[in-house]
């Protein structure tokens, strides 16, 4: 299934039929935090505006963290296809499976503990503070999901294939209108509402995501035997560390100016939200 060989032949523009589908990823992921402000700012509240911007703040530090580690595999899968050792990505994977399910455990248990913490140091305006707390629980109890998602996109990308992730987050765009329409416009569950159509989009897009792997032609194999802490994990966290900790003082400047915005008040924070 490597639908891109960059070891052979011209690399132009196999690269830019590589490129566009992640590009196409990155814009339809954006508009995750988009349609759920629209649709709380319709159907919701104002104060709901301001903790959908401050929790998003808050759990895209995370996502984006996790984003920066799960390229380490893409890297690393890319360079056993291109030495010819297939046979060491099934240990690799095993290896991922292990560390990024402990990974989002981990996240989970912050993000539902310390949530009123994090949200006091956003300096989230007091009529959003519960709502910002609401929001940032619910996505940390989906933070599987959300890890799933990346580290089964940078298989895929690592493999060569990048059409595979855009299809999936597409379709987890259209589950999270849908279902930020039904939960906030219907029923009316404001800031709740906007995180549990996030967090069912991201499902929705794992499930697909490991039906079709089943379905696939894979050059490798993954046994059981290879779903273990091993040595590969230090392999792939070494040379996607240095991505996730750009991502983590780019998303750290963001916490900061959001925080800053927040204690100007509610409309403030509201406005800067929608921008």
């Amino acid at each position: 299934m490597t639908d891109n060989n960059f070891t052979e032949g011209r690399i132009l523009s196999k690269l830019f039929k590589f490129m566009i589908p992640i590009l196409g990823a990155l814009v339809l992921q954006a508009m995750y935090g988009a349609v759920d402000i629209l649709i709380v700012g319709q159907f919701g509240t104002t104060a709901g505006i301001s903790a959908v911007s401050t929790g998003s703040n808050i759990v895209n530090l995370l996502v984006f963290t996790v984003t920066g580690l799960a390229m380490g595999i893409t890297i690393v899968i890319g360079m056993y296809l291109g030495q010819k050792k297939e046979k060491r990505i099934g240990k690799l994977l095993g290896g991922a499976i292990c560390f990024f399910v402990a990974v989002s455990v981990v996240l989970s248990v912050i993000m539902l503990i310390f949530a009123r913490p994090l949200a006091m140091l956003m300096q989230a305006p007091a009529e959003a503070l519960d709502l910002t707390v609401t929001y940032v629980r619910i996505c940390g109890g989906g933070m599987i999901f959300v890890v799933g998602y990346n580290v089964i996109s940078s298989v895929f990308r690592g493999l060569g294939n990048s059409r595979l992730p855009l299809i999936f987050v597409a379709i987890a765009c259209v589950v999270n209108i849908f279902g930020d329409l039904f939960f906030v416009a219907v029923l009316g569950m404001n800031v709740a509402g906007a995180a549990v159509a996030t967090i069912l989009a991201q499902a929705v897009s794992v499930v697909l995501s490991i039906m079709i792997i089943r379905k696939q032609e894979l050059p490798f194999t993954l046994t059981k035997q290879d779903i273990r802490f091993n040595s590969e994990i230090f392999n792939f966290v070494r040379v996607g560390a240095p991505i996730a900790l750009q991502e983590i003082l780019t998303q750290l400047s963001f916490l900061a100016l959001c925080a800053f915005i927040n204690r100007l008040g509610l409309e403030a924070s509201s406005g800067y939200g929608v921008v």
